[in-house]
């Protein structure tokens, strides 16, 4: 590559291309090797960097046979754990790099723990990628998927990173072909394959996330920032945008309303705003839970504001309208309703009070979540292996 070509490359910044899948064994993988395999017979230098899971699946194995595999990057029996050699794919500077498991986190160092922030740099050095992700590893939605599997993601990415992706494409398969292909030793070998059949792996859960996904690519496509004008350009019309307040304390109910309040925003396209409000002279929240709060808040693309007032209803309230928002997100138990605040609710002003364990029909915490009810969509990888 000349200096020129080099230079050009660094100028411009790389673009992401996502492969959503909502379970093993759908096709992300598949797809993300295809795909790496079509751009190479195209001309295209493409890598493979860190770990790719094959899992021992033959068809999948065959799809990574014979792509470049970058050097000081060790993909141990097609399928074992590797990182990320950052500096080697620097360095190499290819046209595309094909990296599984965007929610993996490097095991071998500090800097850069996150994968997701290797495939930032990457980017940011003009470098395209694609990539897979499963939707039971997006931040905004952990604590509904901790709700229907019974297990809370050990991986998270922001989703944030994801909607920045240029494309998205789900890879759908129907449920009962993934348990059908699971019974048969396709995705994991027949033990494991039956131990999660009967649990995580059963087939309202799979109905459940896979409509979780169809939800959350619809929300992001149709509600992006690409379909609002700023308010300037919009004569006469205060809110161009949705904003969503969301009010927390210091307890662990605390992240899963900014969560709830994010997939509203999300499907309006609209800002997120959590608000810690205390009184003066009582303590906030622990720095820890604060932290917490704020790296979520900011992960899931909003703000986070802390205010001290005697009267914390009419606080939160007058913050609310001076940001013009449009909902403010509360927390409710069944021995409490935050009903000091409905006084002061204004006419543009939706009052949502929440349960603080949501699911994904917005349902209180008591309801099952397999009482969803999956959209009949016709899968578009039916019959690949993941």
């Amino acid at each position: 590559m000349s200096a020129d070509a080099s230079h050009q490359k660094t100028a411009t910044r790389g673009r992401l291309r996502i492969y959503l899948g909502y379970a093993p064994g759908a096709g992300a993988t598949c797809a993300l090797l295809r795909e790496g395999r079509q751009r190479a017979g195209r001309g295209a230098d493409v890598v493979v960097v860190a770990r790719v899971q094959t899992h021992g699946r033959p068809h999948t194995q065959a799809l990574l046979a014979g792509l470049d595999i970058i050097p000081g990057t060790t993909v141990r029996n097609l399928g074992a754990a590797a990182e990320i050699n950052l500096g080697a794919v620097l360095a190499r500077r290819p046209d595309v790099t094909l990296v599984d498991e965007l929610a993996d986190r490097s095991l071998l160092r500090t800097g850069h723990a996150p994968r997701w922030q290797d495939v930032q740099a990457l980017l940011a050095a003009g470098i395209d990628v694609i990539s897979t992700v499963s939707i039971s590893h997006l931040a905004s939605l952990a604590d509904v998927v901790e709700k229907i599997t019974g297990v809370a993601p050990a991986q998270m990415v922001p989703d944030l990173v994801v909607r920045a992706a240029v494309e998205i494409e789900l890879v759908d398969a129907v449920p009962e072909d993934l348990r059908q292909r699971m019974a048969a030793g396709h995705i994991y070998p027949p033990p494991q394959a039956a131990a999660v059949l009967g649990g995580w792996f059963c087939s309202p859960n799979l109905s459940v996330l896979r409509e979780l996904a169809l939800r959350w690519l619809a929300a992001t496509l149709t509600g992006g920032p690409r379909r609002y004008r700023p308010a300037a350009c919009v004569p006469g019309h205060v809110h161009a945008r949705e904003k969503v307040v969301v009010a927390v304390g210091g307890g662990p109910e605390s992240e899963r309303l900014i969560r709830r309040a994010a997939r509203i925003a999300a499907r309006s396209g609209g800002d997120l705003l959590a608000v810690h409000a205390t009184r003066p002279g009582r303590p906030a929240a622990g720095r820890a839970a604060i932290t917490a709060q704020q790296q979520l808040t900011r992960a899931l693309g909003g703000s986070y504001h802390q205010l001290a007032d005697d009267d914390v209803p009419a606080a939160l309230l007058a913050f609310a309208h001076a940001e013009n928002a449009t909902q403010l997100v509360l927390g409710a138990t069944r021995n409490s309703r935050p009903s000091a605040l409905l006084p002061w609710r204004g006419p543009r002003l939706r009052y949502s009070a929440a349960p603080v364990a949501s699911t994904c029909t917005s349902s209180p915490a008591h309801r099952q979540p397999t009482a969803c009810r999956p959209l009949q969509v016709n899968p578009t990888r039916k019959g690949e292996q993941r």
